[in-house]
């Protein structure tokens, strides 16, 4: 399969600089504030009790909802349902810097088993740093702003995925995908893995489907409403499919049993 080859670093070296790593939420209580976590919540916990933080237990959504009255600054602690763990200072604000916050993975302090947790501290220490998450923030921002082309498309009930671009920089690799509801039903994601894949998937006993391990998203969507779609970038470490490799991408609907598999060509 022919991938795009740019060289992201030439073409970024003018745009703007790194922003500062999340680490407060704001709130009050005239207002509600968004907190939106890469996997659904299935606990989260304030510090004081002029904090409140609600979310939906039983669906376990991917968002939780904060307000706060006036008083001590508090902390939230979040547990997602793939184990991982985050922090924040919570304070009080009269006028709102924000009124939505999207967490990135990597912001994630660890994961509540060990074996998770010595291996979220090492990616965090060498590659989520604040630097190389503002750069990856960049060349995504980039690719979406490039214009767009098909790879490789499935569709299924209403739904389409698309590959747009794979492009590799220095040791990362970079998907440029979109997913488009022309359902009637919203589209609510539970996960979009990404699989190198070999052999063939009609002969299982020669059949092979390794899951790659995904470095930061841009743009990921939680949800996407009938008749929208929306165009995102995962980046991976670099990796240069073999002749008889192919790139799986698999969508799966989150309480729901719509489900699409993309293979590239």
């Amino acid at each position: 399969m022919k991938a795009s080859i740019i060289i992201v670093s030439m073409l970024l070296a003018n745009l703007s600089n790194a922003q500062e790593v999340l680490d407060t939420i704001f709130a009050n209580e005239h207002q509600n504030v968004a907190v939106f976590f890469p996997a659904p919540i299935r606990q989260g916990v304030v510090g004081a009790s002029n904090f409140v933080f609600t979310y939906n237990r039983e669906q376990g959504q991917y968002f939780g909802l904060l307000q706060a009255k006036p008083g001590n600054e508090s902390n939230l602690l979040t547990v997602t349902r793939d184990g991982s763990v985050y922090s924040f200072i919570l304070k009080y604000a009269h006028v709102l810097p924000k009124m939505n916050y999207f967490i990135d993975e990597y912001l994630s302090i660890g994961n509540e088993r060990p074996d998770k947790a010595i291996l979220k501290v090492k990616r965090t220490t060498n590659v989520y740093n604040k630097d190389r998450k503002a750069y990856f923030e960049r060349a995504c921002r980039f690719l979406l702003e490039s214009g767009h082309t098909s790879m490789s498309t499935k569709r299924y009930k209403g739904l389409r995925l698309q590959l747009q671009h794979m492009v590799y920089d220095a040791s990362e690799m970079y998907l440029v995908i979109e997913i488009r509801n022309n359902s009637e039903i919203n589209f609510e994601i539970d996960y979009l893995e990404v699989y190198r894949a070999n052999g063939n998937p009609n002969k299982k006993a020669s059949y092979q489907q390794i899951p790659l391990t995904v470095r930061y998203k841009y743009g990921m969507p939680y949800s996407i409403r009938p008749g929208h779609s929306e165009r995102f970038v995962y980046v991976l470490p670099k990796y240069v499919l073999g002749t008889d490799e192919k790139l799986v991408l698999e969508l799966k609907e989150l309480n729901g049993g719509r489900k699409l598999k993309l293979s590239s060509k």
